[in-house]
Parts: structure tokens; sequence; C-alpha cells
């Protein structure tokens, strides 16, 4: 496994919320961290049905553009009674002409659950594929999970996407209603962060 050795790192992502997470987990290591809207880069269409494959689009498009080395990570929700949906598409079902509305997208799947006739608990998880890529085309993939189900009405106002509506696995609150330092200890993102610090910083 090739280890990372430079002082910047480009994180491949316009999210800011997303990129805050990534900024908080790597800064033990001392690294810079540079967004894709600070560099102007546009977006890659992602083409791929799986979050490895769509995280490999970003990872290797952002490092061919800056010649830095790039992370990029591809993540959505996983729900058991609706055979795994949304999964590659979790931000598509949030697509509106004026933007991504996450409310809706929670209440498409909630009423997708009601219509599925599945009963409770709604089984889920939160899926998050790093990649970090370097210019010359090698990759390193590392995918997190953190298991929980669905819950409804929607609570909480700390997280981003579809956290208010997910309860991880021993806890009684939602991503949501959760401090965000403990969220980023037990999330997706931190599972598959432990694994690619694990892998290419330490």
């Amino acid at each position: 496994m090739r280890k990372f050795t430079g002082d910047t790192l480009l994180v491949a992502t316009h999210n800011a919320g997303k990129l805050a997470e990534i900024v908080s987990l790597l800064a033990p290591y001392g690294i810079k961290v540079v967004g894709a809207a600070e560099c102007d880069l546009p977006e890659p269409d992602e083409t791929e049905t799986s979050f490895a494959g769509n995280a490999r689009i970003k990872a290797h498009a952002a490092a061919q553009a800056t010649g830095l080395p790039a992370l990029s990570d591809d993540s959505g929700i996983e729900i058991d009674a609706l055979g795994g949906a949304p999964g590659v598409y979790t931000a598509d079902w949030a697509e509106t002409p004026n933007g991504r509305d996450f409310a809706m997208a929670m209440t498409k799947a909630h009423k997708k659950l009601l219509a599925s006739g599945a009963a409770q608990p709604w089984t889920a998880r939160f899926c998050c594929t790093l990649v970090l890529a370097w210019p010359d085309g090698h990759d390193e993939i590392f995918p997190g999970t953190v298991e929980g189900q669905i819950t409804w009405p929607m609570r909480g106002h700390k997280g981003h996407g579809y956290d208010p509506i997910f309860q991880p696995s021993g806890y009684d609150v939602t991503f949501a209603e959760m401090e965000p330092d403990l969220k980023n200890r037990i999330s997706h993102r931190a599972d598959a962060f432990a694994r690619l610090v694990k892998g290419c910083f330490d």
C-alpha cells in the first residue's frame, strides 16, 4: 500500500460539511487540506453504479487537474427494506431545479418504506468509500460503514443529508441530534478514515 508523503492534500468535494469533517479528521497529521471549490474544479459526472467507482472518478479527475494527491469520498445510505436504495443515488433523491432538498428526499424514503409494508425496525446503513489517488494514476480504496435504522419523524438539526432519520445502532438519538465530535468518531466516514490512516498515513 502506498504511503502519503506530501504536505498538501486536495479533497475532491464541493460539500462544505463533508470538507469540514475531513479537515478535522486529518488535523492530527499536520497536512494542509484544500477543497475542490478553492481550486475551481468542476464536479465530474458520477457515472458508476458503486460508491468506489464514483469516488475513483472524482479523485482521479482532481489529481489529474491539479497535480496533487486527491482524496474523494462517495457516500450514501442503504435501506434494507428498499433493496439497498437509495445507495449511490442518495443525493439524486434530493435533487430539485433549485438545488438539493434533503427533507424531500427523507420524506420520499419514508413514503417508500410505508408503501413496502416492511415491518420496523427499518434497518439501514450509511456507507462511505474513500479513494486516495495520485497524479500518476495510482489509487488506494477504503470502504467504511455504520449500521443503524431509519426513524420517523425527522429529528435534530446538527447533521446534514439524511442524518435526521438515521439512528445509529446502540444510540437513542439520530445523527442530527448527536454532537458532531461523537458523530465524527462513529460515522461511516470515520470507519473509512481509520482504514485510510492505517493504510496511508501511519
